[in-house]
């Protein structure tokens, strides 16, 4: 049996076919966010969005390094020791998959089904990436900056570590770290211990876990992860690559839930509506929330960054519930005017799909 037997090629799901167990199967290993644990400022390390490509690897923390080669003057292998001896940088960011919101679309594109829970905000400690290149001396004529982790899978029929590349532009900003440390301790096995990526205000794709190579390339990087990251309407497009993080917010479901349909339900009177927003391009402005699905619309309070630009912001908004059925939603609006639209447009990926969200809520009667 060939690898592309295997792997079979990426499929959109035919109308009113559901959920196979394969895509159960990844729900299962990729958890999302439970959306009340937005109430938390920092996402407890196990309740933050996963996304694992291929298997969890075993890394030996006393044996593993990291080397920094290719296109520099001074190659070098790292150990764990000596980057925690470099100064480090601390960067509250939100991370969210690219993939967030997939199963929402219609068509549903088949692979991993999130719904809006794909995303959690952390603060991630490491060594700017900035120091390293620059310590290995990188020369001029470099192009692009690809990131090997230790994780290693087919997809697709393609058989590969994971690989995603920054320009080198990108890779010298100085928020971008070299992270060991998510909220103060060192990285769980699931976000990448003992090193990762970290690339603030840029979807989840691009922060590479179990990191252990950084390779300078004198060309653009074309690998099967570069490809497979774009908004694409038909499997022969080129696509438009995904990057920074679309304006979204979320609303912390009110109430209380039933169990099955996690429908919420809520009794008539004073209610607080709440939850967060967050953007990687333009920081958000505003946050507006409506009940009655998008017909009307209100101005929600949305609290300061607190000097946090990458990570998602808490809005409220006091709601006085009356009986009967409501439709409560929240869109952002960042400073450059960009609106989270009610429906998004669809795509091959399902990716970047920052629909509004919207939640059922039943009031009942007194």
């Amino acid at each position: 049996m060939r690898l592309d037997e295997i792997s079979t090629p990426s499929r959109v799901a035919d109308a009113g076919e559901g959920v196979s167990q394969p895509e159960l199967g990844l729900a299962a290993r990729n958890h999302g966010m439970p959306l009340e644990a937005m109430r938390y400022d920092l996402t407890p390390p196990g309740l933050h969005y996963l996304l694992i490509h291929y298997d969890i690897p075993f890394v030996d923390a006393d044996a593993w390094s990291l080397r920094i080669d290719g296109l520099v003057d001074r190659p070098l292998t790292i150990d764990l020791a000596a980057l925690k001896a470099m100064p480090a940088t601390t960067v509250r960011s939100t991370m969210e998959c690219a993939g967030n919101g997939r199963a929402r679309l219609e068509p549903r594109p088949v692979s991993q089904p999130w719904l809006v829970e794909a995303v959690g905000t952390a603060e991630w400690t490491g060594v700017p990436l900035r120091d390293v290149l620059l310590a290995a001396g990188v020369r001029p004529d470099a192009v692009d900056v690809v990131f090997t982790g230790a994780d290693h899978g087919v997809e697709r029929g393609v058989e590969q570590d994971y690989q995603r590349k920054l320009t080198l532009a990108e890779a010298l900003d100085p928020e971008v770290l070299l992270a060991y440390e998510m909220n103060g301790a060192p990285l769980a096995p699931q976000h990448g211990f003992p090193l990762r990526l970290l690339v603030p205000g840029w979807y989840g794709m691009t922060n590479v876990k179990w990191l252990r190579r950084v390779e300078v390339l004198d060309h653009e990087f074309t690998g099967f992860q570069q490809k497979a990251y774009v908004v694409r309407q038909s499997s022969d497009e080129a696509g438009v690559p995904i990057t920074r993080i679309a304006p979204r917010a979320l609303v912390i479901p009110p109430g209380f839930p039933d169990f099955m349909t996690r429908g919420r339900v809520v009794r008539p009177g004073p209610v607080l509506l709440e939850g967060r927003a967050w953007s990687g391009r333009a920081p958000v402005a505003r946050v507006e929330v409506s009940v009655d699905g998008g017909a009307t619309w209100a101005a929600a309070t949305l609290a300061d960054d607190g000097g946090h630009r990458w990570a998602w912001r808490r809005w409220s908004h006091s709601w006085l519930a009356t009986p009967g059925e409501h439709l409560v939603t929240a869109r952002a609006t960042t400073t450059d005017g960009e609106v989270q639209p009610v429906d998004a447009p669809w795509n091959r990926g399902g990716f970047v799909n920052n629909a509004a969200h919207q939640i059922p809520v039943t009031c009942l009667e007194d």
